[in-house]
């Protein structure tokens, strides 16, 4: 084949809008790179020198191959969040769990086959704090000449909502960790990269949304930020809301929608205003007397034909513990679950579990600004340490002493969850997984605790889809609660809120072999620990099998 129309088909294949290709060929060369906001500039990692950085495009049953080339000082990995990786875990991204990092100046490609998911999903760095500036959009379209379950809009918009630190990230997080204490929180958050005026730097612009009165618009709202959850709304319009962490919901209209980090939510905008503009808000819910980045980000819908020049409509951001409507939204959510997309949620199930998740303290002589104490996180009263070998490397080679499978199904010594904290807050520290049969169904009921305080945890699960079937406030009751549960339509999810002083109840099929992390994604709480793996182990033949590691794969 001819050079140039190599180099045509290669190009064609990265718009999938236009050409169907089976391999989607990316490069992202991570770089550092000065960039300003705030009315100040700092260096920050990027990939291909962009914040946000750039939307890999794809069509559902496409491979995908990333070549991530490390040019900077620190270690890195790559995950994409949601991507079922069945069977191909070597291409999941967490540091020390799937792989070991992409050393400076060393590369690695990332291979994997989108199967049975179209939506909006994240990448995203998964080392350190370096998620704060490497992440960007990952659309999956459907199969060429399938049409969404919804009427088409006449365009698609992605829309990355973040945090902004004026101070390096990896600094903020090392002095909280040699303190012992909560990291300082952002100083703004960001829409597509930018804040919009805030107090601080009244001078910068923010993202425009350029729109025509009676058209139809999706947003692809990610939420990347590192710990905050985030309100969206727009002013003077409603979002009909019909798909979170790519799959399809009954559509329901709402003015405000939560979306907590990792997870992903599209919403069709009808403009059904003349003219005029119309802000976009970003803005924090904590419903826990806990600390967070109380700027609201901005950006401005623009009708064509408005003048520059003319007032905007602002939107009134909820207040942050605005429990109501955050319940609101999460409520409304529930599975297509049609002929074509049904909701197959696990009847029967295999293994029961319960996880306590939250904080508790251990004592650390060095951290002197913590009274010789560290604030710690936990999942059953187990602080997991991170490997310096890869788990996945260490179950397929049988390499001993990595980890043990001893991670406990229930709360070691139950107590009153969600109420007074019990007299011993320190938590034990290991690096264990739960070990699970091929196909076997498992229920997780994350229940919160009070241990500090209560907070709201949204907590991702690597390799699997689940359905949240239940949740509730105060302690879960296995024998009232499942009576309640959602088996016919709940909502499917990769990533799910625990709420505040609360349990919620998720149900999957371990229907992937391999390894696969769970953990809080509010940065800060996996930092401290709030974390854990399944060990899937191969079913029958290849087909149930993980595939060989790839030659390429890092060396720790």
């Amino acid at each position: 084949m001819e050079p140039w129309i190599r180099a045509v088909i290669l190009v064609a294949c990265l718009f999938p809008a236009l050409v169907e290709c089976r391999v989607r060929h990316y490069k992202f060369n991570v770089v550092m790179r000065n960039k300003s906001r705030l009315c100040s500039t700092k260096s920050i990692v990027t990939v291909n020198g962009q914040f946000p950085g750039p939307t890999l495009y794809a069509r559902e049953g496409d491979t995908v191959l990333v070549k991530v080339v490390n040019h900077v000082k620190y270690n890195v990995s790559i995950h994409w969040h949601g991507i079922r990786q069945l069977r191909t875990g070597w291409a999941d991204g967490p540091a020390y769990i799937t792989q070991c990092p992409i050393q400076p100046s060393q590369n690695y490609v990332y291979n994997f086959t989108i199967t049975g998911q179209r939506g909006t999903l994240l990448w995203h760095a998964h080392i350190l704090w370096l998620r704060a500036t490497v992440h960007g959009a990952l659309v999956i379209l459907p199969k060429l000449g399938v049409p969404y379950p919804f009427p088409k809009p006449h365009s698609e918009v992605v829309v990355i909502l973040a945090e902004w630190w004026k101070s390096d990230t990896e600094a903020v997080i090392n002095e909280a960790l040699k303190s012992g204490l909560a990291p300082n929180v952002s100083d703004a958050h960001t829409i597509n990269g930018h804040p919009g005026p805030v107090s601080a730097c009244s001078s910068q612009a923010g993202f425009t949304l350029s729109v025509q009165s009676g058209k139809a618009y999706m947003l692809r709202l990610i939420n990347a930020a590192l710990n905050e959850e985030l309100f969206f709304k727009i002013a003077g319009h409603k979002l009909t809301v019909v798909e979170v962490d790519a799959t399809y919901v009954k559509p329901f209209k709402i003015d405000t929608i939560v979306i907590a980090p990792g997870q992903t939510t599209n919403v069709i905008v009808s403009a059904n205003q003349n003219s005029g503009k119309y802000s976009l808000s970003a803005s924090p819910f904590m419903d826990s007397p806990i600390a967070v980045d109380n700027v609201t980000a901005t950006a401005t819908l623009h009708y064509s034909g408005t003048l520059s020049s003319s007032p905007t409509t602002f939107a009134t951001p909820p207040p942050k513990n605005a429990t109501a409507i955050a319940n609101n939204f999460i409520d409304s959510l529930k599975s297509l679950n049609s002929k074509k997309y049904p909701a197959q949620v696990p009847i029967k199930v295999d293994h029961s579990l319960l996880f306590a998740v939250g904080l508790g303290i251990n004592p650390c002589p060095s951290c002197k600004a913590g009274n010789g104490s560290r604030v710690v996180a936990s999942v059953n009263n187990v602080t997991f340490v991170m490997p310096t070998t890869a788990l996945l490397q260490a179950h397929i080679f049988n390499i001993k002493g990595v980890f043990t499978t001893d991670f406990p199904g229930n709360p070691p010594n139950p107590f009153n969850y969600t109420g007074a904290a019990p007299t011993n807050l320190s938590t034990k520290n290991g690096t264990k997984v739960y070990r699970l049969a091929y196909n076997d169904t498992v229920q997780v009921v994350l229940q919160d605790t009070g241990i500090i305080a209560p907070e709201n945890h949204p907590v991702h699960l690597h390799g699997f889809n689940f359905f949240a079937v239940g949740k509730g406030l105060g302690n879960y009751d296995a024998k009232k609660d499942p009576k309640k549960f959602n088996l016919v339509d709940p909502v499917e999810r990769n990533t799910i809120g625990v709420p505040s002083g609360g349990w919620v109840a998720i149900r999957f099929r371990a229907d992937n072999p391999g390894v696969w992390f769970l953990h809080c994604h509010l940065e800060v709480h996996t930092t401290w620990g709030l974390k854990m793996a399944f060990l899937v182990d191969n079913g029958k033949g290849p087909k149930e099998s993980v595939l060989p590691p790839p030659k390429d794969l890092p060396k720790c």
